[in-house]
C-alpha cells in the first residue's frame, strides 16, 4: 500500500545497510515534530483522568462516565514508551558517544524527578495518612531502580515507576541505535515484528500468571514497546514506512483504547493499544515532515506538550495532597466532581509551568553548558579576513 509517507520521504533513495547518507552527517538537523509534542499532552491527560477516577472524585453516573472515558488511561504510559523510542531514534546523533547521550537524558529528566521526589518526601513526613518510605525505598527511588522490585514500585511519587523504565531504555539505547544503523528496512521491520510478538507473549503469560511477578512495571518487560517505537522511526528515516494516514491511525488507536476493559487488567492492556500507537506516532511525524494537516501541532497543544513531563510528575502529588481536605474517594455528584477536578487540574498545570520554567529548562541549560576554554587573541590577518572577506596582498605574500 503506497501512502503519502512513502512519496515524501523517498525523494532520496533509501540507504542500504552500512551506507553513509546525509542523515549520518553531524551537521544534518532533522525536522522538528510538533505533532508528537501535542500528542504527548493527550497521553499525559489520559493518565491524569485515570488517577482522578482512582481517587474517586465522582460517584453515580459521573463515576461511570469517568471510568468509561479514563479507566484505560494507564495506556498513556505505553504511548510514552513507544514515543520515547521514536523520538530518540529520530533525533539521534550518529557519531554521538554513549556518555554524551546519557548526560543529555539525565539533564532532561533528573532535575524534575529530584524536585518532585523532595516534595513527596516532605508530604510523607508532614501529612497524615501518607506512607513513609524506608531508607532503601527512598534510595532506590532516587536512583530510579525501584521498578525492578515490585514491592517498591509505588513508593514516594508513584508515577516515577515509568521513569525507572525510561532510565533502563536510555541505558540500552546506544546499543540499540548501533544495531538499527546496521539494519536495512527488512531487518528493521523484522525486529519490530519480534518486538510486537514479545509484547503479545508477555501479555499472555502475565494474564495466565505464569509467574508471580507482575510485568506491568517491570522495565525489561516494557522494553519491546520502546524498541517498536525506535524501529518505526528507523523505517520513516529510510523512507520505507508503510502505514495509514493520521486519521486512520488515530481511529485504530481509539478503538484499541476502548477495547482495554475487555482484557485482564495490567500488562495485557498493552496488546490492545500497541498497534494503534505504533501507527499513530509515525503518521503524525510524517504529517509534520510533509506539512499535512494535523490537529496535534496547534500552538496551544504543543505548549501543553512541553509542560507534559512536569505535569505528569506533579499531578499525582496534587491529588494526594487533596485527600487531606476531601478525604479518600469522596464520590461527589457530577457538578461538585467537575469543580474539584478543575481545581486539581489547574493546580497541577500551574505547578507544572513552574517546574518547567524554574527547574526543567534552567537545569538542563546548566547541566549541558560547555566549559569554554580560554581562546588566544586572534591573529591580525585572520581577523581581517573574517571582517573583510580577504587578506591584503602583503599579508598573503
Amino acid at each position: 500500500m503506497t501512502t503519502a509517507t512513502t512519496r515524501a520521504l523517498r525523494t532520496t533513495p533509501p540507504a542500504r545497510t552500512g551506507e553513509t547518507t546525509a542523515r549520518d552527517s553531524p551537521a544534518t538537523a532533522m525536522p522538528s515534530l510538533p505533532s508528537l509534542t501535542g500528542l504527548r499532552w493527550m497521553a499525559a491527560l489520559l493518565v491524569f483522568g485515570l488517577h482522578v477516577n482512582n481517587f474517586g472524585y465522582f460517584g453515580g453516573t459521573g463515576g461511570r462516565l469517568v471510568t468509561w472515558g479514563f479507566g484505560a488511561g494507564a495506556t498513556g504510559v505505553s504511548f510514552f514508551f513507544v514515543l520515547s523510542g521514536f523520538v530518540l531514534t529520530w533525533s539521534a546523533r550518529p557519531r554521538d558517544r554513549a556518555l554524551a547521550f546519557w548526560r543529555r537524558r539525565i539533564a532532561r529528566v533528573y532535575p524534575v524527578h529530584l524536585v518532585t521526589l523532595a516534595v513527596a518526601l516532605v508530604m510523607a513526613y508532614s501529612l497524615a495518612h501518607q506512607p513513609r518510605p524506608t531508607p532503601k525505598q527512598a534510595l532506590s527511588n532516587l536512583l530510579l531502580l525501584h521498578s525492578w522490585w515490585r514491592p517498591w514500585w509505588q513508593t514516594l511519587n508513584p508515577v516515577s515507576w515509568s521513569l525507572a523504565c525510561e532510565a533502563f531504555f536510555y541505558a540500552s539505547f546506544p546499543l540499540l541505535f548501533l544495531l538499527l544503523r546496521r539494519l536495512g528496512a527488512r531487518c528493521s521491520a523484522a525486529l519490530g515484528a519480534l518486538s510486537l510478538a514479545a509484547i503479545i507473549v508477555l501479555a499472555w503469560a502475565d494474564a495466565h500468571h505464569w509467574w508471580t511477578y507482575a510485568l506491568y512495571s517491570f522495565p525489561a518487560a516494557r522494553l519491546p514497546e520502546f524498541v517498536l517505537g525506535a524501529v518505526t522511526a528507523r523505517l520513516v528515516l529510510l523512507g520505507r514506512w508503510r502505514g495509514p494516514g493520521l486519521e486512520a491511525s488515530l481511529a485504530l488507536a481509539i478503538i484499541g483504547y476502548f477495547l482495554v476493559p475487555q482484557v485482564t487488567p495490567g500488562y495485557s492492556a498493552t496488546v490492545c493499544t500497541i498497534v494503534g500507537f505504533s501507527l499513530l506516532i509515525p503518521a503524525a511525524a510524517v504529517a509534520d515532515v510533509q506539512g499535512l494537516p494535523s490537529l496535534w501541532r496547534r500552538r496551544r497543544l504543543v505548549r501543553l506538550g512541553e509542560l507534559s513531563f512536569a505535569f505528569y510528575m506533579i499531578h499525582l502529588l496534587v491529588l494526594r495532597a487533596g485527600t487531606q481536605l476531601l478525604g479518600a474517594k469522596p464520590h461527589f455528584g457530577l457538578l461538585a466532581g467537575v469543580a474539584v477536578t478543575t481545581v486539581a487540574f489547574s493546580l497541577s498545570l500551574g505547578l507544572s509551568w513552574v517546574l518547567y520554567e524554574a527547574v526543567e529548562c534552567p537545569a538542563r541549560r546548566l547541566l549541558l553548558r560547555r566549559r569554554r576554554r580560554p581562546t588566544p587573541p586572534p591573529d591580525p590577518v585572520e581577523a581581517h579576513v573574517e571582517t573583510h572577506g580577504e587578506a591584503p596582498v602583503a599579508a598573503r605574500d
